[in-house]
């Protein structure tokens, strides 16, 4: 599903104590709200007033609806007036999909000339909110507490942000992955538990021979190739006369998607170790396919493959650009540290800052024709890079703040993607405290999404979140480690 097919349930707490009129009001003030946000243009879904909850019973026929309604990925909920938090335990210990308690009040301002008993009955937000927010901690429930006037366009934009999270919870839940052989020989970071994964993530994550892409590459036709040849001259520069080079990568774009089509698989991954009855390593082939939102993994790394799917999907509609990515080295001039992010060849031109140029140039790995390949240099701008490695026994989320700048040199003799960035603290801190956590080599890169929407990923997920930010510290980064071992054993 797309973006804009899902939608959030608005669930408005109340109660019977006071009156059909009181709960008339409620309705129509939360189907008012409803309306004007989703009328902003901040929500990235539609946001659907769904009732006004007053009974046990009905909370836990909406949450079983809501668990079960493939449209709804997920409920926000508000108590305009007193909702007694007894009657939500049922529905709530059930609820399957991510929770948002918007803390927000119906008026702006209190109305000094006209505040009575009658006005404070009814708008009891301050009251009713504080209840259900035990209730949410009590149950020990993984939620989204957004406090804000539902008018500001923060607070719509911090409800937006979150949705997105949501359907990347969603997403996630249904992502199949296909590797085309197995992950690169004796590499550590790319093993990892599937069983576990697929029981929290919800990832399907198989393999198919790379035999079987020949086949498919070998039924591809020559009209399909020229189609996409037309598409690539639209848009990319090409800048080299090698056609062949350019027509094969078309075709092996045009196999992988039709076997991932037909598996319902939205990321893949392959290694040069593996390609038997291959010509070349794709690379301009990769790199479309993730520009159409495929996950993509490179050394057969399942893990970053899936994590890159996951982030096209909760920043679709934006453009700043996410794409797979890879610390390659490092500039230590005093004062002037940067790290320089690349790959052989797969890095996603959403990321470019103009137009890629397609090149044909010796790979000198792989042991195969030189393959085409877009080259391009990142834009400037915040980003974060985020790593998901396995601990054993749990999943650790790494996520850094990054600030990409243009590259300081020219590199000519690098026919790569490059995105050139400062780590935040600086970046032998940095690079330090990303050790220390177990990061990967491979991260996803992302300009759209949020150290914030990714720390709300984790937690919907259960799975562990360790943020490096311009405050971190080694010491203060290895004390918070210690602290999630232990708490994580005791889970």
């Amino acid at each position: 599903m797309r973006m804009k097919e899902y939608e959030f349930w608005f669930v408005v707490g109340s109660q019977f104590l006071y009156g059909d009129e009181v709960l008339e009001t409620v309705a129509a003030r939360a189907e008012e709200m409803a309306t004007v946000m989703n009328e902003s243009g901040n929500l990235p879904c539609k946001l659907v007033y769904k009732a006004t909850a007053k009974t046990a019973q009905e909370i836990t026929d909406l949450v079983r609806e809501a668990n079960y309604a493939p449209q709804c990925a997920g409920i926000v909920t508000w108590c305009h007036t007193f909702s007694p938090s007894k009657m939500w335990i049922n529905g709530l210990a059930n609820l399957q999909k991510p929770w948002c308690h918007f803390a927000t009040q119906y008026n702006r301002e209190i109305p000094n000339d006209e505040i009575d008993m009658d006005f404070m009955n009814l708008n009891q937000a301050a009251h009713g909110d504080r209840e259900h927010g035990f209730i949410g901690a009590r149950l020990r429930k993984p939620r989204k507490v957004i406090a804000g006037f539902w008018q500001e366009q923060e607070a719509q934009n911090r409800l937006g942000d979150w949705m997105r999270t949501a359907v990347g919870v969603a997403f996630s839940k249904q992502l199949k992955v296909m590797r085309f052989g197995d992950n690169m020989r004796e590499v550590a970071v790319t093993e990892g538990d599937k069983v576990e994964v697929q029981m929290k993530l919800g990832w399907q994550v198989n393999t198919w021979p790379v035999g079987k892409l020949v086949e498919t590459m070998n039924a591809v036709t020559e009209a399909e190739v020229d189609a996409l040849m037309d598409t690539y001259r639209q848009q990319y520069d090409i800048a080299t006369d090698d056609i062949e080079s350019i027509r094969y990568q078309a075709r092996e774009e045009i196999a992988m998607e039709k076997m991932m089509q037909a598996e319902g698989c939205m990321a893949f991954s392959n290694t040069f170790q593996d390609l038997y009855g291959m010509e070349q390593l794709p690379g301009l082939a990769s790199q479309h396919l993730m520009a159409k939102g495929y996950g993509y993994g490179g050394e057969g790394d399942w893990k970053v493959s899936a994590m890159t799917a996951i982030l096209k999907a909760m920043s679709e509609g934006k453009t700043g650009g996410t794409a797979f990515m890879e610390d390659y080295t490092y500039h230590l001039e005093k004062g002037n540290e940067y790290s320089l992010g690349a790959h052989m060849l797969e890095v996603c031109p959403s990321v470019a800052a103009e137009k890629p140029r397609i090149e044909v140039h010796p790979l000198g790995i792989g042991d195969r024709q030189p393959p085409a390949r877009l080259v391009f240099e990142g834009h400037e701008g915040d980003a974060i890079v985020v790593s998901l490695v396995d601990m054993g026994g749990r999943l650790r989320l790494i996520c850094q703040d990054i600030h990409c700048v243009k590259p300081i040199m020219e590199m000519p003799k690098l026919p790569v993607a490059r995105v050139m960035w400062q780590a935040m603290p600086d970046l032998t801190t940095g690079v330090e405290c990303w050790i220390t956590a177990g990061g990967a080599h491979h991260t996803v890169l992302s300009y759209d999404v949020t150290a914030e929407q990714m720390r709300d990923w984790a937690r919907i997920m259960d799975i562990e979140f360790v943020h490096i930010t311009k405050d971190t510290t080694v010491e203060k980064l290895e004390q918070e480690l210690f602290l999630a071992d232990l708490a994580w054993k005791l889970k």
